[in-house]
């Protein structure tokens, strides 16, 4: 207290004014960037010059008439969600915030897609380019299948062919436990997907501390690439990978060598099939990376992810499958094909990363100032506060986004490749000075938006 009593301001408005302008400035920037980007890409489409997209950048359509009313259930969700988790993620018990974490985040994802009626949550995978498609080539003989990958690859779906044969074996697999259909390869890739919400949080309490994952939480469960979530299979991506570094910081953190070691290889396990679920997925790696280089795990832990790591790509070359082939055939169909191949690289190198700004929402574009500022004092102190270590990841993250657009690889269809990069960007959010209830509620609202403008194939 001051001698006359009054309490004095923590900082006064002009200061604060001016510590919230770089993050005003990236969300105009953001909101600029993307008007500009879907407006150069209807000129070109106009002209005549981007004709494999109905909406470029992305790969959908804009709806003739804009959903209303269907928005109601998704609407009422992303009103009850804003209202509850901020508080559930404060005062609800470690344990029990994770299964209410996954629930949230499935919640989400399918009162969205549920928007064009339940059928639309297993519509995307009935398409004839996608994987469950591919399905009959698999079954006389999983094993000659995958010997003779990459040679045949030419005669398979789109989707079996731009990728390496894990993805397709998962949904043989689960057809042969019994759950055959695209409703249950719908449902699998909806509950997978949606529980990296809980492994993001588990990875941000390892290394940032429970607050600074309690604060994420919201965040992660309302990002707006849930949309994409129900139903692509990047989302069964983004769950590998989630939990795969969820592991490997759980490990780092063990007080029990024995477990330790034994999340650790679970951890490589999962971490070594990304490779082989996508080719994209390569650069995704960075982020346990630097999850590993936050928590400084011991010489063991380090030995269990190594071991860990090469059991799928050795199980894979043995039955047959060697994965440079698969990249070599892969490129070659990619090339000759007249799908993104044939699109701009100019244009897409800026257009996909709007589509990144659209999946993960304008918190996250007003927060990059702010993530920039707790990396670059880090490094000045050599101390990682729970502010850089969770911008650590989400940076680690938007790293593997541009090593991906600027080799050309990626041109459109984003929306889907993106969202196992994007889930860890949402989470800066939440970092001190933008996590609010005012932000999750744009967050929300813009993928409200979306959902009722655009009609995606997935």
């Amino acid at each position: 207290m001051t001698a006359t009593g009054t309490r004095p301001r923590s900082a006064p408005a002009p200061e604060a004014g001016r510590a919230n302008r770089p993050g005003w400035i990236a969300l105009a920037v953001w909101a600029a960037g993307i008007a500009a980007v879907f407006t150069a890409g209807w000129y070109l489409r106009r002209a005549g010059l981007a004709t494999e997209d109905a909406l470029p950048p992305l790969h959908a359509r804009l709806r003739g008439h804009p959903l209303t009313w269907q928005m109601a259930p998704a609407a009422a969700a992303a009103a009850a969600l804003v209202a509850v988790l901020p508080r559930a993620a404060a005062r609800l018990p470690w344990r029990a915030l994770l299964p209410v974490a996954w629930a949230g985040a499935a919640l989400w994802a399918v009162a969205l897609a549920a928007c064009d009626g339940w059928g639309a949550l297993a519509r995307p995978l009935d398409a004839p380019t996608e994987y469950p498609a591919g399905l009959a080539q698999v079954r006389p003989d999983p094993l000659e299948w995958l010997r003779t990958f990459t040679e045949r690859l030419g005669g398979y779906t789109t989707h079996v062919r731009g990728h390496p044969p894990l993805p397709t074996l998962a949904l043989w697999a689960l057809e042969k436990a019994g759950l055959p259909g695209t409703g249950w390869a719908a449902a699998f890739v909806i509950a997978s997907g949606t529980s990296a919400a809980a492994a993001i949080a588990v990875t941000l309490r390892c290394v940032a501390g429970e607050r600074a994952a309690r604060a994420a939480v919201p965040f992660v469960v309302l990002a707006p690439l849930a949309v994409w979530v129900a139903t692509a299979m990047d989302a069964v991506f983004l769950a590998v990978a989630a939990w795969g570094t969820a592991l490997a910081a759980l490990a780092a953190r063990a007080p029990r060598p024995v477990r330790g070691g034994a999340a650790a290889v679970a951890g490589g396990v999962l971490l070594g099939s990304l490779p082989y679920l996508s080719y994209g997925l390569l650069p995704l790696l960075a982020v346990p990376l630097a999850v590993l280089a936050a928590a400084r795990p011991g010489p063991r832990v380090l030995a269990g992810l190594a071991a860990g790591l090469v059991v799928v790509p050795a199980a894979f070359t043995l039955l047959g499958f060697w994965w440079p082939d698969g990249v070599r055939a892969t490129l070659d169909t990619y090339l000759v094909s007249r799908g993104s191949a044939q699109r701009s690289y100019s244009y897409f190198l800026f257009g996909d990363l709007a589509v990144l700004g659209l999946l993960t929402g304008p918190a996250v574009a007003y927060a990059l100032p702010r993530t920039a500022g707790a990396l670059r004092r880090a490094a000045l102190e050599r101390a990682l506060s729970p502010a850089a270590a969770v911008a650590l990841p989400a940076s680690a993250a938007l790293l593997g986004v541009l090593v991906l657009d600027l080799s050309g690889v990626t041109k459109g269809e984003v929306e889907r490749i993106w969202v196992p990069f994007a889930a860890w960007l949402v989470a800066a959010a939440s970092l001190p000075g933008c996590g609010s209830r005012g932000w999750l509620a744009a967050q929300a609202a813009t993928a409200l938006a979306v959902q009722a403008l655009v009609l995606s194939p997935w």
